[in-house]
């Protein structure tokens, strides 16, 4: 697979990631069909391995998403603003302490939010759980997988 493909199957992948934070948008099916894409384009074993995991993986994702509260984050005050902090809190956290650093990321990105928002930090901490409560784990169980995919992608191409 050429340097320009694999640029776009990387877009597509980050597209995915943000979609994953804007209701109404398929950010997993994004990142599924980069995967496929880039699998069926280079058909080796070890691509095949990451389209399997990839596919095992969003499908437990959406297990346990609706076993989750579903996505009342709007009713719950939450803003785009606030869904920008949560992904950069994850994306950060998952970069700093690979695969587990994404869950403190991500609340600790809506804990930002809030806490520039509101002020004090017990008023932050509430609005967290709130926010959390309302859906946030849910969206948090669809951007982990999501997250894990684009790691075993990346892996998959710097050392496979």
């Amino acid at each position: 697979m050429g340097a320009w493909e694999l640029l776009l199957v990387g877009a597509v992948l980050a597209l995915g990631l943000c979609g994953v934070l804007v209701p109404g948008v398929p950010g997993s099916w994004l990142v599924w069909a980069a995967v496929a894409v880039w699998a069926l384009r280079d058909p080796d074993s070890l691509a095949w391995g990451v389209l399997v995991g990839a596919t095992v993986t969003l499908l437990a994702a959406q297990v346990l998403r609706w076993q989750l509260p579903p996505r009342r984050l709007r009713q719950a005050g939450a803003t785009r603003r606030l869904a920008v902090w949560a992904g950069v809190g994850a994306l950060v956290g998952f970069c700093v302490v690979p695969v587990i650093g994404a869950l403190p990321g991500f609340v600790g990105g809506i804990y930002v939010s809030e806490r520039r928002r509101l002020g004090s930090h017990g008023d932050a901490v509430a609005s967290t759980r709130t926010a959390m409560r309302a859906g946030g784990s849910s969206v948090l169980a669809e951007l982990f997988a999501c997250l894990l995919i684009v790691g075993a992608w990346a892996g998959a191409e710097i050392w496979g």
